[in-house]
């Protein structure tokens, strides 16, 4: 757990280092697997300066993932700003961009899916962060449907949701060469098959 990327440079606030070093150690190493004590030492503080800023381990783990998730609503707004009333050319360009996370070796799959099998209690606060996480990226996909006029848009989306899970579970158990890797080509014919 030693190879933390995030600088341990004073001149970061605490918290933005400690939510930095959690980013990086629970998506690597899991949520269970880090505890507090190694967030502290990696972002250069210590345990009483990481329960300043977070009440416990479970609501520092709410905040990396609300971090997570404020990070794929950057990616619709890229894809917005890139293919502006472009609905059907954002879900082709959100296609690729998935595919490449699919076939990233480096990634561990969706940080939110892997944080929802690790922690079964439901009422951890990061229950609440993943499930809207996910109900909201279904409702995009699903308006994206909409408005490209494609034919029962709601069908669809989950399709597209549903595949997207798979291939990034396929791609952490059975490698890059998986199943995971025909994505781009399985959502292509999934959205002709939905084509008016």
């Amino acid at each position: 757990m030693k190879n933390v990327s995030v600088s341990k440079d004073d001149r970061i606030p605490p918290r933005e280092r400690i939510i930095g070093v959690a980013r990086e150690l629970f998506y690597r190493h899991g949520i269970r697997a880090v505890g507090v004590e190694a967030v502290a030492e990696a972002a250069g503080t210590n345990k009483m300066t990481l329960y300043r800023h977070f009440a416990s381990k479970d609501q520092l783990v709410a905040e990396y993932l609300r971090c997570l998730a404020a990070d794929a609503d950057g990616l619709w707004a890229k894809l917005e700003s890139q293919f502006p009333g472009d609905a059907r050319a954002q879900l082709s360009a959100w296609v690729k961009e998935m595919a490449k996370h699919v076939a990233n070796s480096e990634e561990r799959g969706c940080a939110l899916a892997n944080a929802a099998v690790e922690i079964p209690e439901k009422h951890h606060p990061a229950r609440q962060v993943i499930e809207e996480f996910k109900c909201a990226q279904r409702g995009r996909l699903m308006q994206l449907c909409r408005a490209s006029k494609l034919s029962d848009p709601e069908l669809l989306a989950d399709e597209l949701f549903l595949l997207l899970e798979g291939a990034r579970v396929t791609a952490q158990s059975m490698g890059a060469e998986s199943p995971g890797a025909r994505f781009v080509r399985m959502a292509g014919v999934m959205i002709a098959s939905h084509g008016t």
